[in-house]
């Protein structure tokens, strides 16, 4: 070993040691007859002394070092004069002895510091650099450490980690493929997996009754701070369970982890419906972290806005109100920033109907030449507001205003601090649509388009007691699937599988395969059905987004050591690129 101690090991305790560090330079200070350098290593940073009163060529080589030289010093352990608690090697220096450049460096592009002055481009195309920086290292030794406790948890529950294709073939449900040319299958192509569903599948069939693998699955899909084209999920599945045995032994995982890497108890997960999810959060990743949940205003049974002569709540399908804890008092200005915001095409609300709740009891509306304060105070007893309380309502058509009131919620919760990054929610959604109408989804392929798709996939077996109405009614039918969902971000999803032929064969057919095409993309796992399938079903969780969410991150990007931009771009290699005509002919691919 070149080195005796890490730069970040050494303590007061080990003062007259004699030790050998390697390290990077971080900085220098030169203070005319004295220069001191801190050495970087990915442990920690040590300060090097040199005195020219100890060694006036040591000293004059030390002022002649720059920025990310490579070093090997030997020396002796000192006590700092000027002690440093911001780090942990703050009380000691090294009295250096002896100092050889093992390599020059160039200035980098930017400050291997905390707080840099490089941006994200700049840091995507040197991400080596990046990597040195401290605040990046410890995002990756934290997905580190929890992958390690994921295989300890899941060791102790008896899973086996088995490592499934790469290559595989592609299959129309989902998002778009990364395809594959085959030079020796010409005119054929492998795809990259979505996910390792029907393998995992398969190995059930096998009888690995406990499977998971922390895996890279690829999609070819627009991205944004969550996703990249690669990615990676705790992929688990399981035999000879019901939905309640999954929930069981995931929420346990989640525990685990957040014991394990943050310290954490959270408590039992509480349950929630789809259904309930959507008309109390207008999504189904609710942030629970706070309340104010979208109340309907003009409900059938209770209607408190229609009649009025207010047009835009008479001809409204839906009027929903939230009601913003403490923020009475947001100005004139902040309220038309808050309409111009709900007015943004990504929503395209229309408007912003607001309604103060005074100190003494009072309410203040945007639409009182409408609405009597006696109307108004309906509204106040129906969002359960209090004095020194904001409603805010929105209305139109039911799906467009719905999200964009959760859209709103959201914002509200950000303003008014209550999404904090350091406090944890986490709950499961249940009972989700098993299938939608698709109208014309861009990301589907052309043939699945006007027509029933797969909420989850294929193999999603329906709730029991929902079964009969896949023939007559299926978009009634529920799912025997799930979510885990944490500070409104999904980080993992499952259900119980199809494992009976008739019922997958009844689901194909819903979903407008018919036989062929199902024998075509699906016959392998059909076949193996055939030999005694078990009861199966599992879960994956998005692993990078489960990272980010224990650092506290809204990028996952933070959180791989070598990822892609939002153009899907490998700023640092240059790719994806071209590749030479003699590649492409031997590929039998044609050229424009």
């Amino acid at each position: 070993m070149l080195r005796s101690h890490t730069c970040g090991q050494l303590r007061i305790s080990d003062v007259n040691t004699s030790v050998t560090l390697c390290g990077w330079v971080q900085k220098s200070h030169n203070l005319g007859g004295i220069t001191f350098i801190d050495l970087r290593d990915r442990y920690g940073i040590t300060q090097l002394a040199f005195n020219m009163d100890w060694d006036k060529s040591l000293c004059e080589q030390a002022r002649s070092l720059g920025r990310e030289f490579v070093l090997q010093v030997k020396g002796t352990v000192i006590e700092r004069e000027s002690k440093n608690k911001n780090i942990a090697t703050g009380e000691i220096e090294i009295k250096v002895s002896e100092l050889l450049i093992l390599n020059q460096a160039i200035t980098p592009p930017f400050t291997i510091e905390d707080e840099t002055d490089g941006g994200d481009e700049l840091r995507m195309k040197y991400r080596y650099l990046d990597l040195r920086r401290n605040a990046v290292r410890k995002n990756l030794e934290l997905r580190h450490r929890m992958a390690i406790e994921t295989r300890n948890y899941l060791d102790k529950q008896q899973f086996l980690e088995v490592e499934t294709p790469v290559l595989i073939k592609s299959t129309p449900e989902g998002a778009r493929d990364f395809v594959v040319p085959s030079r020796m299958n010409q005119n054929q192509f492998y795809a990259l997996p979505q996910s390792p569903q029907t393998f995992k599948q398969l190995l059930m069939v096998s009888g690995f009754d406990r499977y998971y693998q922390i895996v890279k699955c690829f999609r070819d899909e627009d991205l944004r701070a969550d996703r990249q084209p690669e990615f990676t999920q705790i992929d688990c599945e399981m035999s000879f369970v019901e939905q309640e045995d999954i929930l069981q032994t995931f929420e346990g995982l989640t525990r685990h982890l957040f014991k394990s890497v943050k310290g954490i108890d959270i408590p039992t997960l509480p349950r929630m419906t789809y259904a309930d999810a959507m008309k109390n959060y207008g999504n189904d990743k609710p942030d629970t972290r706070f309340e104010m949940k979208l109340i309907q205003l003009n409900s059938a049974e209770n209607n408190m806005v229609g009649g009025k002569n207010f047009k835009v709540f008479d001809e409204a399908e839906t009027v929903l109100a939230i009601c913003a804890t403490g923020a009475a008092e947001y100005t004139r200005k902040q309220l038309d920033e808050l309409t111009e915001w709900v007015k943004r095409p990504q929503l395209g609300a229309t408007g912003l109907v607001y309604a103060r709740v005074n100190a003494d009891g009072t309410v203040k509306s945007s639409v009182d030449k409408f609405y009597s304060e006696e109307d108004l105070k309906k509204w106040v007893t129906c969002c359960n507001a209090k004095p020194g309380d904001l409603i805010l309502v929105l209305a139109g058509a039911e799906e467009k205003t719905r999200k964009a009131a959760s859209e709103l919620r959201l914002e509200i919760g950000t303003r008014l601090g209550l999404r904090d990054k350091n406090k944890f929610s986490a709950l499961w959604v249940v009972d989700f649509p098993l299938l939608e109408w698709n109208e014309g989804d861009p990301n589907l392929p052309e043939s699945l388009r006007g027509r029933w798709v797969a909420k989850h996939h294929p193999f999603t077996s329906p709730k029991p007691e929902d079964i009969d109405l896949l023939k007559t009614n299926p978009g009634a039918v529920r799912a025997n699937a799930y979510d885990i969902v944490i500070n409104g971000v999904e980080v993992g999803g499952g259900s119980i599988r199809i494992f009976n032929k008739d019922l997958q064969a009844t689901m194909f057919s819903v979903l407008g395969f018919t036989k062929g095409e199902a024998q075509k993309q699906f016959g392998f796992l059909m076949n193996a059905f055939e030999f005694g399938a078990p009861p199966h079903g599992g879960i994956a969780f998005g692993f990078d987004r489960l990272c980010s969410l224990f650092g506290g991150a809204d990028s996952i990007r933070d959180f791989i050591a070598f990822p892609k931009n939002n153009s899907g771009r490998d700023m640092m290699i240059d790719a994806p690129g071209e590749i030479s005509l003699e590649q492409l002919n031997e590929l039998s691919i044609a050229t424009k």
